[in-house]
């Protein structure tokens, strides 16, 4: 399927009632699909997907375009935002500890979701000891979270049910080494009816 089908796919499947923040319909993406601008084509479809629920299959298609057209970062945040279509999202807000503390990580937290430390949610295995689980981040608005830095990002637990219980206001600790590498506090936790 070459790139115009893909995308007018996609704008087929945004219903009509769905309006993103600057006002854009999916009839007015459809325009501009007519007029071959499939990269503006593309961001406002992504605009459009942030404000209704779409499914994974939906997200499926964007990353296909966003694939087609060579554009690495759009394509990994769609297949990122399809993880969260299946199985919710979480963001907080990630406080890195200093790069000369114990833990401190020396290189910047990268923004696409390749880092995939280890974080203490509150569970406790049988002998005492904090239970650590795997989540992938993605930093928010920047390429990179610098060492000590701050700011928001989303997780990608490779075990997604044991979060479930985390609400906003909950405190969680990153981990890279035996001391905590950052401090995250939740900002948001919403999770879907049926993960899978």
């Amino acid at each position: 399927m070459d790139i115009r089908d893909v995308l007018r796919q996609a704008v087929r499947r945004v219903p009509d009632s769905v309006v993103a923040d600057g006002g854009v319909t999916a009839a007015d993406v459809g325009e501009l699909l007519d007029q071959d601008e499939w990269e503006v084509v593309l961001e406002f479809l992504i605009e459009l997907g942030e404000a209704y629920p779409a499914d994974p299959s939906w997200w499926d298609l964007l990353a296909e375009a966003a694939r087609q057209l060579w554009l690495d970062r759009v394509e990994a945040w769609c297949l990122w935002r399809r993880y969260e279509a299946v199985h919710g999202v979480i963001r907080a807000d990630l406080r890195l500890v200093p790069s000369t503390a114990p833990g401190g990580r020396r290189l910047p937290v990268p923004a696409r979701g390749v880092l995939r430390p280890l974080w203490d949610i509150g569970d406790v295995t049988a002998a005492g000891h904090p239970d650590l689980y795997v989540a992938r981040i993605w930093v928010e608005d920047a390429p990179e979270l610098p060492p000590g830095g701050r700011g928001t990002v989303r997780l990608a637990p490779l075990s997604p049910e044991r979060w479930r219980r985390l609400a906003p206001g909950d405190v969680i600790t990153m981990h890279e080494q035996a001391p905590v590498a950052g401090t995250a506090t939740i900002l948001e936790a919403s999770f879907t009816e049926r993960a899978g």
